[in-house]
């Protein structure tokens, strides 16, 4: 399997988690975090909606289901959306090498920073990322400008 369609299938997981914090009234953002081996340690979506908690962020999530690990250099976080600044801060924090971002169309969040300090950062620009935050944006822009602090 090539690179690409590797990082097509993880993000595939990262995409079924933002459909389900959707079909759950949440913002529509999936993310899961891959060991080196391309198993999955962790994944989640957004809920600061469901849970009424405005730090679970999906990259948050993702990596709280991972539970503790030894080190996160050889792991790839991969979301639905480029990452946030505080999403970011986790990456950076946590040392995590590489993330792959379904799309920076609609939020362009931390990843050239993250790319400027040593992340390996991957853009896919997928289309069914950029649909499913665009259909969200003009169905709910009240939670979506309250969940970028706008």
């Amino acid at each position: 399997m090539s690179e690409t369609a590797e990082l097509r299938t993880m993000l595939a997981v990262a995409l079924e988690e933002a459909r389900a914090g959707l079909a759950e009234g949440g913002v529509p953002i999936g993310a899961a975090l891959f060991a080196a081996d391309g198993r999955v340690l962790g994944r989640g979506h957004n809920r600061r909606v469901q849970d009424g908690d405005p730090s679970m962020h999906a990259e948050t999530a993702a990596f709280r289901a991972a539970g503790r690990l030894r080190g996160y250099r050889r792991t790839t976080m991969v979301t639905t959306l480029s990452p946030c600044w505080y999403c970011s801060g986790l990456v950076r924090q946590f040392g995590i090498g590489r993330v792959v971002v379904g799309e920076a169309e609609t939020f362009q969040g931390g990843h050239h920073w993250l790319a400027e300090h040593g992340v390996e950062v991957v853009v896919l620009d997928d289309a069914d990322c950029v649909a499913l935050m665009r259909g969200f944006i003009a169905e709910r822009p009240e939670i979506w400008f309250e969940d970028i602090g706008e």
